[in-house]
Formats: C-alpha cells, sequence, structure tokens
C-alpha cells in the first residue's frame, strides 16, 4: 500500500465514522436553489447562461430568476394552483425550465417535467395518472400537448411559452406581466412534502411516477459533489465553477445530476437549446468556461470521433466529468484522460434513488488538502451526508450539521443521539465552517 492510497483509506474512515444525520422540519428546494442567493450579496450572479441553437443568446442572474419565479407563482395561483398540486413542465434547456421549477417549489406544488419528445399517448399517460391540473410548455412540445389534452379531463390549463404563444390557454409573457411585480409568500414545506414527480421510462409495464420529497435534493448531493471532484467547494463568489450537460433537464440526471445541484451551490449553469454535436458541445465549453460535465458515453464517443485532439482546438477548462447511462469503455476513458486531461467518474443510479453508486478521482482529508489518490464515492442516495452549503473544505463539511434519521445511520451503521427536534451536533472542533450550514435530509423513494 503506498502512502497516498494509506492516507485516502484514513481520511475515508474518519469522514465516514464522523458522519451523523439531521433532517430539518421545513425545507425548500426553491428556497436553497434560489431564493437565498437572489436575496444575498450574490444576487447579480450568473444562474443560467443560456443559448439557442439559432444563435439568441443571454444570461439569467439569481436575481431575475426569483423574480421571474415570483410572477409564474403568482400566474398559476391566478390559474387556481394550489399547494400539491401537480404542474407538467414540458420544455427543453431554457431559462423559463428553471423558473417554472422554482415557481412550483415555493407554491408548495409539485413539478412533473416531461420530456419534450414525448408523443401525445405518452404524453396523456402520464398526465392522467398524475393527475395534473397545469402544463407548461414550448414551441418543442404544444403540438402534442394539444392532442393529447382530450384525455386529459382534469388538466385545467396550458401556460404557452416562446413560439407556443397563442396555441395554450393563456401565454407566460402575457400572464406574467399582468399587475405589479410583488415577491410571492413562498408556502413553508415540510422536508418530508412532495416536490417532484418524475415518471420511469416503463421499460418493464406502464411508466410508473416516483414521488420525490424536497429533501431528497440533499440526498443526491454527496453523490453529485463526489463525481464532479468536488464541486462546491467554497463560496460561489470567489468560484470559478461552470457546469454544463447536455442532459434533458426533464429527466432525474439531467433535473437532479445538473441543473438543481448546481444551482443549490450558487454557481451557473449553461442551458443549450438545440440538438447536440460534437462540435457545438466544445464551442459551448470553451465560450462558457464549462470547469464540470455530466456527458453520457454516447456522447463523449461521438466527441472522441469527431475530435480526437480537442484541446489543440479549443481552449478547455474541464475539471471534472461524470458519465452514466452505460459503461464509458476502456477506448473512451483513455481518451478522456489523455484528450481531455479529466479522468471520467462513472455514476448508477435509477430514477426512484438516484446516484446509488459512484466514483471520484479527486482525494480530499479531513484537512480539506486535495491529492491525487482517491477512492470510491459514497454515493448511497438513501443516505446522504452532503448537506452544507459550499465548504472550504471536507474538514469544514465535517464540522457543519448532517442530516440525521434519529435512528440507525444506513451510512455508518451506528446509532445517533438525536434531541427532541431531530437534530444531532457533530462532536465540536476549535473553528466553524466558512459559510452557514443548510440543513437536508435523505431522498425519497417512489410512493
Amino acid at each position: 500500500m503506498t502512502a497516498d492510497t494509506a492516507s485516502a483509506a484514513d481520511a475515508y474512515t474518519e469522514l465516514h465514522s464522523a458522519f451523523r444525520w439531521q433532517v430539518p422540519a421545513r425545507f425548500n428546494i426553491a428556497q436553497v436553489c434560489c431564493t437565498r442567493w437572489a436575496h444575498g450579496p450574490g444576487a447579480r450572479r450568473t444562474a443560467i447562461a443560456w443559448e439557442h441553437e439559432d444563435g439568441r443568446r443571454g444570461r439569467f442572474s439569481y436575481a431575475q430568476l426569483q423574480a421571474e419565479a415570483d410572477r409564474l407563482s403568482h400566474a398559476l395561483r391566478r390559474q387556481g394552483v394550489r399547494c400539491g398540486d401537480r404542474v407538467a413542465v414540458v420544455m427543453p434547456q431554457r431559462p423559463e425550465t428553471a423558473v417554472a421549477h422554482m415557481a412550483i417549489s415555493q407554491m408548495g406544488a409539485v413539478a412533473m417535467p416531461l420530456s419534450m419528445l414525448f408523443g401525445p399517448e405518452a404524453l396523456a399517460w402520464r398526465l392522467q395518472d398524475s393527475g395534473a391540473v397545469a402544463a407548461i410548455a414550448d414551441e418543442t412540445s404544444i403540438a402534442n400537448l394539444r392532442a393529447a389534452r382530450a384525455d386529459c379531463p382534469v388538466l385545467r390549463t396550458v401556460l404557452a411559452v416562446g413560439g407556443a404563444k397563442g396555441q395554450g390557454d393563456v401565454d407566460w409573457d402575457d400572464e406574467l406581466g399582468r399587475g405589479p411585480a410583488l415577491p410571492f409568500e413562498a408556502t413553508d414545506t415540510a422536508a418530508d412534502d412532495p416536490a417532484v414527480l418524475i415518471y420511469t421510462s416503463g421499460t418493464t409495464g406502464p411508466p410508473k411516477g416516483a414521488l420525490i420529497p424536497h429533501r431528497a435534493l440533499i440526498g443526491n448531493l454527496t453523490g453529485f459533489v463526489c463525481s464532479q471532484n468536488w464541486f462546491g467547494a467554497g463560496p460561489p463568489g470567489t468560484s470559478d465553477e461552470v457546469l454544463w450537460s447536455p442532459a434533458d433537464w426533464a429527466w432525474t440526471g439531467g433535473l437532479m445530476d445538473a441543473l438543481l445541484p448546481t444551482l443549490y451551490f450558487g454557481r451557473p449553469i449553461v442551458a443549450y437549446q438545440g440538438r447536440f454535436t460534437p462540435e457545438r458541445a466544445f464551442e459551448l465549453m470553451q465560450r462558457h468556461g464549462v470547469t464540470h460535465s455530466f456527458l453520457f458515453p454516447t456522447a463523449l464517443k461521438a466527441m472522441m470521433k469527431a475530435v480526437p485532439a480537442p484541446r489543440q482546438r479549443y481552449r478547455l477548462r474541464l475539471r471534472a466529468v461524470m458519465s452514466a447511462g452505460e459503461a464509458v469503455g476502456d477506448a473512451v476513458f483513455h481518451w478522456c484522460r489523455s484528450a481531455l486531461g479529466v479522468t471520467v467518474n462513472e455514476m448508477f443510479g435509477q430514477t426512484e434513488i438516484n446516484y446509488i453508486v459512484g466514483n471520484c478521482g479527486r482525494f480530499v482529508d479531513t484537512h480539506g488538502r486535495r491529492g491525487r489518490a482517491a477512492w470510491a464515492a459514497p454515493t448511497r442516495a438513501t443516505a446522504s451526508p452532503w448537506s452544507t452549503t459550499p465548504a472550504a473544505s471536507a474538514r469544514a463539511a465535517r464540522r457543519a450539521t448532517w442530516p440525521c434519521t434519529g435512528a440507525t445511520c444506513r451510512v455508518t451503521s451506528t446509532r445517533c443521539s438525536s434531541s427532541a427536534t431531530g437534530r444531532t451536533t457533530p462532536p465540536p472542533l476549535p473553528s466553524s465552517p466558512a459559510t452557514p450550514t443548510t440543513p437536508g435530509a435523505a431522498p425519497a423513494t417512489a410512493r
């Protein structure tokens, strides 16, 4: 055993044994992904850098994201949407998709992301089964949604976005422009309250809905952080991290492994609306200074074939690439190391339980020191300890508060000592984290 390997093993043991859960009574995805940043000193930081394949592009700050989410929440409330109602979001990567998730979440309603590629039959099944009362669609999906609507008697309102204007019950621009731009009084949600309803692919029967609570976001963060080589370490204002992934935000991979965790850490995410091509992927990464990405093996294969030596053509700043969906394969793995300069972190997960197992290419010891040796990421979606806001180091993360079940820890197999509030406190250390902690909780399985 080498010194680096021994050090990694010792640090892992210490981090693992120090793990404790801490489940807050109240928690909301929109609050931790948008509101806290929009109302803080970094309100003007970029939340979403967006591009359309026709050349249009722009940026959304956290303040703008919150303002639009407030307008949409008011609009949906006027249309009769209430806490617990399901609202379908049938759009690709675009700012309005992120706005919709923030607006629905802060209302206490349930967002139901649906792929823009679904035909009328696929849409009708999910809309009927979920009992969705409203749907938000753009030009990519409005025709199929209209065709499915006759079979969805509970669907009261279709909100038309962008090029779908005039084809729904109300138009996004018109409805959001009604009345003064007032802050929305967010619903005080419990951590266990439902937040997202994601349907499985239906390969073994009819698609099944996985109802995910707000706390599930926290459960994803361990796997996300490790699979992206410690993404989110340090305050957002001092970070140059930028994430982009071609994964559809209507899929668990795009929503829970890209959009929401990036916003949770107050970093910018690139949204591209258009067809994937290897050249366009490299152009996006160069133009936006992308440091972290989630790329499917099929995308990596296409990129390897089309651009064998990308760093000779593009100025890339990649530090981490996570891949999932199928095995990466030796050829692609070695190409990523030599041509991209990163070791691919592979991950396996499911719609109901994300980030089941994976690996991490960067080792961080308990003092926050980064080294070359690495260890398998403790990515248990049913028990995730990463509940802090950006911390300066793994040691800072250890000092932070952790989600706690008050029972036997499903990671350490040790009994937690909970107080009456369901919280536990890790052993005290000399100093406190550089940034305040945001308590979280374990994710949901299907209900």
